[in-house]
């Protein structure tokens, strides 16, 4: 039975569905489906799901996922457990495209969007958490962490024209969470002009929308090369030691 206080807290916040987006060609991992890779016995993309199955602030998950993984995702889901997940569909021609198709599929009362990248397995609940609550009160929100490297502007022959402030400079993670009718306007516009976004965020700032950004974690890496599932496997395993 969910207690009485529970109850009364999840009454008075908006519905959360979160987009996963895992529809990728994965180019950079040789041909390898990085979301179905094996990442301390367990697929990526169900690491993935599991920290929104375990986040207090998300309702719904709509995975967008390769037509040839219909299948085998929906099978993952009910294998793991991940209730959460109420559809998995086909994603588009590109991320912008995928992610605007599951957006569609959410439940009609969904107040708050949410965008993640599936090859993003090390994500917590905590740091999904307070994406949603910062998205419900500003409107849009993402996690983001500062730099360690110098940054450089540079011209196409190699020459630099300034080291850019790495002290105002993030790096920006997901997932990205939006009032749903921005998000779903946002992506919508971005798709029908061809917009070059590199992510959810972006979109929504070519809307003249201000996102805010919320303290994210070093270790929510994306999955790109055969080398971050290495790094992954040791961010597991010292976790593990840590508990």
């Amino acid at each position: 039975m969910i207690p009485f206080w529970k109850k009364l807290r999840e009454a008075g916040r908006p519905r959360c569905a979160m987009v996963v987006v895992a529809a990728g060609n994965a180019r950079r991992m040789g041909g390898v489906h990085k979301i179905l890779q094996p990442l301390d016995g367990v697929p990526v993309l169900v690491r993935t799901l599991t920290s929104f199955q375990l986040a207090e602030q998300v309702d719904e998950i709509i995975i967008a996922v390769r037509e040839e993984d219909l299948v085998e995702v929906s099978q993952l889901c009910r294998t793991y457990g991940i209730s959460k997940c109420s559809k998995v569909v086909r994603g588009g021609e590109s991320r912008v495209h995928s992610a605007l198709m599951a957006a569609l599929e959410a439940s009609p009362d969904t107040a708050l969007l949410g965008v993640h990248d599936g090859a993003r397995p090390l994500v917590t609940p905590e740091t999904i958490d307070r994406v949603v609550a910062a998205a419900a009160k500003c409107g849009a929100a993402a996690p983001a962490v500062p730099l360690s490297d110098t940054v450089k502007l540079f011209r196409e022959d190699g020459a630099v024209v300034k080291t850019l402030d790495r002290e105002r400079l993030r790096a920006i993670q997901t997932p990205q969470v939006f009032e749903a009718s921005l998000l779903k306007a946002a992506l919508q516009s971005a798709l029908e002009n061809n917009t070059p976004v590199t992510d959810d965020a972006s979109a929504v700032e070519a809307l003249g929308k201000t996102v805010y950004l919320v303290d994210g974690e070093a270790e929510n890496l994306k999955i790109t090369t055969p080398l971050d599932l290495v790094l992954a496997e040791a961010i597991l395993a010292h976790r593990k030691g840590m508990g």
